[in-house]
C-alpha cells in the first residue's frame, strides 16, 4: 500500500483558511501535508470538481424554474454544465500544481503516481523481454 493510504489523514484547516484556500491563498506550513492528501491523494478529481460546480448550483436551480417547457430548462442547464464538468477536468493537472507550487511543495507531485506507473510496466516489459532481445 501507498504511504497516504496507510498513514492517518492530516489535521484539516478550519472553515476560515479552508475557504482562503479555496481561493488561492497557500496555508501554513503546518498544513502542507493536508494540501498533499487534498491535492494528490484519493478522491483529489472528484473533489476539485465537486467545489468548482458548487457556486453553480444557485444558477441552476433559477433556471429549473424558468417558465417554458421542461427541455428548455434542461437544455439551459445542459448548456451551462457539459462545457464547465469538460473544462474543469480538462485544467485539473494545471490547477493542481498551482495549488502545490503556492503551497510550497513540489508540483511534480502532480504526476508521480504516472511515473510510478510507466516504471512498473517498463520493468515488467524488461522482465518479460529481456532474454528476447536480438544481440
Amino acid at each position: 500500500m501507498s504511504d497516504t493510504a496507510s498513514s492517518p489523514p492530516p489535521a484539516r484547516p478550519g472553515p476560515v483558511a479552508f475557504l482562503r484556500y479555496l481561493a488561492g491563498r497557500p496555508l501554513p506550513e503546518s498544513m502542507r501535508a493536508w494540501v498533499r492528501r487534498d491535492v494528490v491523494g484519493p478522491g483529489h478529481v472528484r473533489r476539485y470538481v465537486t467545489r468548482g460546480l458548487l457556486p453553480f448550483v444557485p444558477i441552476f436551480v433559477a433556471f429549473a424554474f424558468v417558465p417554458g417547457p421542461v427541455i428548455y430548462r434542461l437544455g439551459m442547464i445542459g448548456i451551462l454544465l457539459f462545457p464547465l464538468v469538460y473544462f474543469q477536468i480538462a485544467l485539473t493537472p494545471f490547477y493542481r500544481r498551482h495549488l502545490l507550487r503556492s503551497n510550497g511543495l513540489d508540483p511534480e507531485l502532480v504526476g508521480a503516481r504516472a511515473q510510478r506507473r510507466r516504471d512498473a510496466t517498463r520493468a515488467d516489459y524488461d522482465a518479460i523481454y529481456r532474454d528476447r532481445r536480438a544481440p
